[in-house]
Formats: C-alpha cells, sequence, structure tokens
C-alpha cells in the first residue's frame, strides 16, 4: 500500500487550519469579535469606535469627516512646551477629532500628568507602548475619549503643576496621587485592553461628575487600591455616575476596590477575579451595584468575602447591591445581598450586549490586557 508524503499531509493539515474558525476567535467576547476578526484592522482602525458597549455607547462622535490622524515619533515629554511627535503633542494640542498611533515600540515617562483632550483616541495596537511618570492619564472636563491597548504602570504622584493644555493655555493642576488613570468631569469614555498595574495610589478613579463610562477587556494586578468609582462621600454628582465593567481580569494580587463604588451605578458583568486580600468589591454612600455572571475565585487563605459595605446597618439596608449569576469558586461568598432586581442598567440600543454565561468568563477574558498583535496575522 503506496504511503501519502509527509509534506502533502502537512500541507492538507494547513488549508483545514486556515479555513476552520481560530481557536481564539471562538474565545472573543462581542467587543473584540467586532474588530479583532478583520485580517485588515491596521487599514481599518477606526472601526474599533463601532465596538464599545454599555455605557459610554458606541465612539462614534471619534470618527468620520474631519479626524486628525497623527502618529507618535518621539517618546520624550515636555509639559509646557509639547513638541511635534510626541504624545503629549497629540492628546492635548490639536483640535477637534485625533486618532492617536504609535510609530514603533517605545517607554515614555511623563514629566507631568498628560491631558487628554475631547474627541481624542489613544490607539496603542501593533506595538509595545509603556507610560509611566508623574500622575500618568487625566481627563478633565473632556469627553468622547478612547484610551486603547497601553501598559501603564509605575505612576507617582504629582505635586500642584501646570501643564499646557487645548487652545495653548496653560492649566494648573491640583495635587496628583499617582493614578494609572484619572476621569474628572469627564463623560463618554471607553477605556479597552490596557494594561495596568503597580501606581503609588490607585488605577483607575472615575470622579467628581464623570459618567458613562465603559471599562473592558483590560488587566489590572499588583496593586492596593484598584478602581474607584465616585470621588469621596459628599461629593453628590456622583449619584448621576453610570459605569460599565466588564470583561477584565482582576490579579493576581490585588487588594481591594474592583472596584468601590460611591453613590453611582455601577454594572459589573463576566469578569473574572483571580483573588483579593480586603473584597473584590464594595462601596458607600447607597450605590447601585449590580454584579452579574462574573468569576470570583477565592484566595486560599484569608478574606473569602467578594463585597464590602460601609454604612450604618439601616443605610446598607437600603442600597441596591447584589449578585445575579456569579460563580463562586474556592469558598467565595456574596453575602447580604440587598435591593435585588433595582440596580437595572436600563442600556439603549447601541450600549446593550448580551450577558455571558458566567462558566464561560475565563475565555471572555483570556485576552484581556494589552494584545499581541502582528502585521501579518489577526490581531
Amino acid at each position: 500500500m503506496a504511503t501519502i508524503p509527509w509534506c502533502f499531509i502537512l500541507a492538507l493539515f494547513m488549508v483545514i487550519l486556515l479555513a476552520s474558525p481560530n481557536a481564539s476567535e471562538a474565545k472573543m467576547n462581542v467587543i473584540d469579535k467586532c474588530w479583532r476578526e478583520n485580517p485588515s484592522w491596521r487599514s481599518h482602525r477606526q472601526q474599533l469606535a463601532t465596538c464599545s458597549v454599555g455605557f459610554s455607547g458606541k465612539m462614534t462622535n471619534n470618527i468620520g469627516k474631519g479626524v486628525t490622524r497623527y502618529k507618535v515619533t518621539d517618546p520624550s515629554d515636555d509639559p509646557l512646551n509639547p513638541k511635534q511627535g510626541t504624545l503629549r503633542h497629540g492628546a492635548t494640542m490639536i483640535k477637534g477629532k485625533v486618532w492617536i498611533t504609535f510609530k514603533r515600540n517605545m517607554h515614555i515617562t511623563l514629566q507631568r500628568p498628560l491631558l487628554i483632550s475631547s474627541f481624542t483616541a489613544i490607539d496603542g495596537r501593533g506595538v509595545d507602548v509603556h507610560i509611566t511618570g508623574a500622575g500618568c492619564l487625566l481627563v478633565y472636563q473632556a469627553t468622547d475619549i478612547i484610551i486603547h491597548g497601553l501598559r501603564i504602570h509605575h505612576c507617582k504622584s504629582q505635586p500642584p503643576s501646570s501643564v499646557m493644555g487645548p487652545d495653548s493655555k496653560v492649566i494648573p493642576l491640583g495635587q496628583m496621587d499617582g493614578d494609572a488613570i484619572r476621569l474628572v468631569t469627564a463623560r463618554k469614555v471607553w477605556i479597552d485592553h490596557n494594561t495596568l498595574y503597580e501606581c503609588q495610589d490607585g488605577l483607575l478613579d472615575v470622579t467628581r461628575g464623570s459618567t458613562d463610562v465603559t471599562i473592558s477587556n483590560n488587566w489590572f494586578r499588583n496593586q492596593d487600591k484598584v478602581m474607584l468609582l465616585g470621588h469621596d462621600d459628599g461629593h453628590l454628582r456622583d449619584r448621576n455616575m453610570k459605569a460599565t465593567v466588564i470583561f477584565n481580569h482582576f490579579g493576581p494580587n490585588c487588594n481591594q476596590r474592583m472596584p468601590r463604588v460611591r453613590h453611582g451605578l455601577a454594572h459589573v458583568t463576566n469578569n473574572l477575579y483571580q483573588g483579593w486580600e480586603q473584597y473584590a468589591i464594595g462601596g458607600s454612600m447607597s450605590p447601585s451595584i449590580k454584579s452579574e455572571a462574573n468569576f470570583f475565585i477565592a484566595p486560599k487563605l484569608g478574606n473569602k468575602e467578594v463585597t464590602w459595605r460601609q454604612g450604618s446597618q439601616a443605610d446598607k439596608a437600603s442600597w441596591k447591591f447584589y449578585s445575579v449569576g456569579d460563580v463562586f469558586e474556592n469558598g467565595a461568598s456574596f453575602s447580604s445581598q440587598t435591593g435585588l432586581g433595582g440596580a437595572k442598567p436600563n442600556y439603549n440600543h447601541e450600549q446593550s450586549f448580551k450577558v455571558g454565561d458566567a462558566r464561560t468568563v475565563r475565555e471572555l477574558t483570556s485576552s484581556s490586557g494589552v494584545l499581541q498583535c502582528s502585521r501579518a496575522l489577526k490581531c
């Protein structure tokens, strides 16, 4: 009986492999499936803006006519006289819509916080971009912001300072605590596929009346305070805050605030929790928190309880803070549920999405953080 040449078998195997659905595609969540299946994503980068879900809605205000395509070529940083080619020049100095990409891998050390103007998309796909330094990214009184594909870490506190802002005006800034990303009175912000870790204060703050925010596909690790939604107990404007936290990977080595919510509404869904020390999800000041179809893996030792609540017993009894369809492993627990059914997101058509079964969360979050994108293959 004639044998089949090995080279023919190999060629046949490659044809079958290429013709079959990619294994990674089978694991894609609804956001990634929207654009990652396109092998020409580099030529159609702005397709990304149509893929967001949750409270940010679609980011179509960032695309269309009049978009300036800006490429970062210089990793240096001058807070008061931003040079052409630097990230600060693109994020702050250009009027109107701007879509920022990077020419090559780079490590940017910010000398002062980076102020991001309205209608700015920072797109780190296809290269490896690290951002560190003083204060890191600040979205202040701005709207329609996309932050995608960045490694932001080792951000340090910054005393009051000044930076160049829009319209070539010097903007005075107060004390910055050392967060990777801070939103202050911001609206319609999408933070997707970033890797954030080891900052002096926290990794993400959404504060002072910020709202319509989606936080998706990020990897948060090696941090005490991870995510704060709501400035402080006395800041009542945060009652209008709405945030969607979806497809993120928390851990390893995260302590608390994943997220910590004050006043507003948070839909926390399809996230993977790889342990905690104090707690995973908590809050104060009567927040509305719907924990839905998340996968909680309690630490081997220590606190197994997912939640934390600050306030009097009467106050906590009035909260809308409950679990729907979550999966708990290694003894994890979600106690004292209140206000069942009351924290409804009520998404409109462009915000809505189908929540995945919690048992699929490992797959849905398997690509969390910065993606490894090749020039020759799909992202």
